[in-house]
């Protein structure tokens, strides 16, 4: 039986996943262009328009610290990091928060962040440290994987491998995002990229043009995926679709009616890990107030509120989970990446190759 879920509340927390975080709720106000007036005991955080905590946490790192958080949100990610290059030489701000692992070698290259260790790096994977210079500190991850309803694979099983969506008995269940205009269809494109390669008898060119072949559905962004033509989530006729790990327990939490499992699955062969990371920024006059809301972000008081605001997890892996993530939350064992550097320097033309091979 489909539950129906589609509420505001479920909308915005999965429209947080998508986004990798989600609105900002604290009284903490935006600051102004530049931070060159501001008080010694201020530092200001920019962030893309989707970060979020809970009420009260800032202000518990200002009632600690004596340091008053201002926010400077941006648009998504790229738009943010844009914004931070161009203005580098009279920066913006002290602490740039939401630069994940797709965009991550730029940032390093222009030389947006400057380098601090933080003590509470003992306690993050070090699989999530991609900086050995620790320019950017990893505050948080999730994966892009496959998500399935579960309802519409009763008789028949979901597939196991990416492989398996080029089966003629999948054909026309899978929608996807388009790489171009979205996050989490990147993250795929990235994955069949890191699965099949470029080279050898079978490529992601390949790949694709299977998928191609087998009815592929690609929108623009996740919402039209996940709220159009999901089964799970609408009226559509897709019961496959690119979302997140962290998909199924939004799923539980949000629900108009208690569940006692969720709706969705995961499909866990083939997920991309993104990291979201923090730095300070390069040239802050403030730089002993960023190091502090860096040890901050990585605090298990901040990092056990990332995954109910954000819909991701916390990079601290000493951090609580809440019991939804744990019961309904399957990660995928061996997540796929790569690296940053490789991304930075193929992307424009994998997403040209890609346009080309759905074009046919």
């Amino acid at each position: 039986m489909r539950v129906q879920i589609r509420t505001a509340a479920i909308t915005a927390a999965l429209t947080l996943i998508a986004a990798a975080c989600g609105a900002a709720t604290t009284d903490t106000t935006p600051a102004e262009a530049g931070n060159t007036t501001q008080a010694a005991d201020t530092v200001v955080l920019m962030t893309h328009d989707s970060f979020a905590v809970s009420d009260g946490i800032l202000e518990g790192f200002t009632a600690r610290t004596g340091i008053s958080v201002k926010l400077l949100q941006s648009d998504d990610a790229g738009i943010m990091l844009n914004q931070a290059i161009l203005t580098k030489d009279n920066p913006l701000a002290d602490v740039i928060f939401g630069i994940d692992n797709t965009f991550l070698s730029r940032a390093l290259d222009e030389g947006v962040f400057e380098p601090y260790e933080s003590p509470a790096l003992a306690d993050v994977p070090a699989d999530l440290q991609l900086d050995p210079q620790h320019r950017a500190t990893p505050i948080d991850f999730g994966d892009v994987c496959i998500n399935y309803d579960k309802a519409a694979f009763t008789d028949t099983p979901a597939p196991a491998t990416l492989q398996d969506l080029t089966d003629p008995e999948y054909r026309g269940m899978l929608a996807v995002e388009d790489p171009a205009t979205s996050s989490p269809g990147l993250a795929f494109l990235l994955s069949t990229i890191a699965t099949f390669g470029e080279d050898g008898g079978y490529t992601w060119k390949d790949y694709w043009a299977d998928l191609v072949t087998n009815d592929v559905l690609v929108t623009s962004g996740w919402t039209e995926a996940y709220y159009t033509y999901f089964s799970a989530a609408s009226d559509g006729d897709r019961p496959l679709v690119v979302s997140y790990a962290s998909s199924p327990p939004a799923e539980v939490i949000f629900s108009e009616v208690p569940l006692t499992e969720a709706p969705t699955g995961v499909m866990t062969e083939g997920c991309f890990r993104q990291i979201e990371f923090a730095g300070i920024v390069a040239g802050t006059p403030h730089r002993d107030a960023a190091e502090q809301l860096i040890d901050f972000m990585l605090s298990k008081e901040f990092q056990e509120d990332i995954p109910l605001n954000m819909f991701v997890f916390p990079a601290n892996e000493k951090a609580a989970l809440p019991p939804e993530f744990i019961e309904y939350t399957t990660l995928p064992d061996h997540p796929l990446t790569v690296d940053p550097a490789m991304i930075e320097t193929n992307r424009e033309r994998w997403i040209r190759e890609w346009t080309e091979v759905l074009r046919g």
